[in-house]
């Protein structure tokens, strides 16, 4: 893989490469009795959730090409190849991380790079038929492990335990992978475990900020959430080494209620188009609960009652939000809870949603969208009815009865690493 530019300055720049975790077998491992502790909220069946996956991976490569659509696995194979040394640090903080006696430490010693990667990922070792660990089964959502915002690179630091493996991974990816290599070297990557920059807080508040609560509006500003998952004492930190490193010039808190149905927010509004921002209205237009901060790089801040309110004086003047469930009861929350507003644009106007939220696909195409459903998509561009480079103003509709289970979207399985600038 060549040296290509890291750069995303928006979320609906023409989408060029993203990192992607197909679901792996880890998941199927999961039982009802640690389904909450790994923070998957329901036992999903496998083989269909993969079917779907693999759906969603093959409209991205039809756009992206197959060569843009990064599999982290594949990151990790290679980042252990690269380096015998970074290989050899990485094991010694899993090893402390989960706690393994030296036994199971000379296990994954002995194994070949491919087989330890499988095995870091899913916490089974096949050649020994032995679990050594828990699965990661949230690598799905690759949107939290890191975040592109211009020419850096953010990594997270999630506020659960059950996700800092994949957390030790990414930054393995980060540090040791050909192709970041030189980003890490020239200081353009951001590590949020970094105690020197972000050190614990000595009033008990926790640094914990996550993928899906952060997005690069705007060359200017970086939008992040103070939510269940990110704290604001993490967000005064990042702001500052920011700022410091001239990396933006806003940094956006939008405050909303720490709850597991709005864990992100992503969860609540994804920009899908120049004038279009998709949202769930209580929140997002209504200002329920939520406000929005400002705050500028020569110190000073701006408070907005919503985010709405925020995007109108800030951003664009003519913003228009289409509303999940057409903004009517039960349906927004329904919708929004199944991930209605958590959509990836692959270029203005172009994006990714589930099936199921037929009430917020009505609001798309009152709004001026053509929908259509992913394996329609695909099998017209197999023909030659479709060309991607063409389409236009549309929402594609992904097969979501076992992704949809997991509490993640288009959005949140997706980290660009480049997009056009806009």
């Amino acid at each position: 893989m060549s040296k290509n530019q890291v750069f995303v300055n928006s979320e609906i720049g023409r989408l060029l490469r993203v990192i992607t975790h197909r679901p792996d077998e880890g998941i199927g491992r999961i039982s009802p009795r640690h389904a909450e502790e790994l923070l998957f909220d329901d036992i999903v069946y496998l083989p269909k959730m993969q079917e779907e996956h693999d759906i969603f991976t093959r409209i991205l490569k039809s756009f992206l090409g197959d060569g843009n659509v990064l599999e982290v696995e594949q990151l990790v194979f290679e980042a252990l190849e690269n380096s015998a040394e970074k290989k050899n640090k990485l094991l010694d903080k899993v090893q402390a991380y989960e706690e393994l006696p030296k036994r199971d430490r000379e296990i994954l010693d002995a194994l070949d790079n491919k087989e330890l990667t499988e095995t870091l990922i899913t916490g089974y070792c096949s050649s020994k038929d032995v679990i050594l660990f828990d699965p990661i089964p949230n690598f799905i959502f690759t949107r939290d492990i890191a975040v592109t915002v211009n020419d850096h690179v953010i990594v997270t630091k999630a506020a659960k335990e059950a996700r800092h493996r994949e957390n030790l991974l990414t930054r393995l990816i980060f540090w040791a992978h050909p192709y970041f290599e030189a980003l890490h070297d020239s200081g353009k990557v951001i590590n949020l475990n970094n105690i020197d920059l972000f050190p614990p807080s000595r009033t008990g508040e926790q640094v914990s900020v996550e993928g899906g609560d952060m997005m690069t509006a705007h060359s200017d500003y970086l939008l992040v959430g103070s939510s269940e998952r990110t704290t604001g004492y993490a967000i005064d930190l990042l702001k500052e080494t920011l700022f410091s490193k001239n990396v933006v010039k806003n940094v956006v808190q939008i405050n909303i209620p720490s709850a597991r149905s709005c864990m992100h927010i992503d969860t609540l509004f994804t920009q899908i188009d120049v004038n279009d921002v998709v949202a769930y209205k209580p929140f997002i237009v209504d200002g329920n609960g939520s406000n929005v901060i400002v705050h500028r790089k020569d110190g000073s801040a701006k408070v907005y009652p919503s985010v709405k309110e925020f995007y109108l004086n800030e951003l664009n003047a003519n913003m228009r939000f289409i509303l999940s469930g057409k903004g009517q009861s039960p349906f927004q929350e329904r919708e929004q809870w199944t991930d209605g507003c958590n959509l990836v644009a692959l270029k203005p106007g172009v994006a990714i949603t589930y099936d199921r939220n037929i009430m917020t696909g009505e609001a798309f195409r009152e709004a001026g969208y053509a929908t259509i459903g992913a394996v329609d998509f695909l099998d017209k561009v197999d023909k030659g009815e479709i060309d991607p480079e063409k389409v236009e103003k549309t929402i594609i509709n992904l097969p979501s009865g076992e992704l949809s289970r997991a509490r993640g979207g288009s959005h949140c399985m997706t980290c660009p690493i480049e997009r056009i600038s806009i």
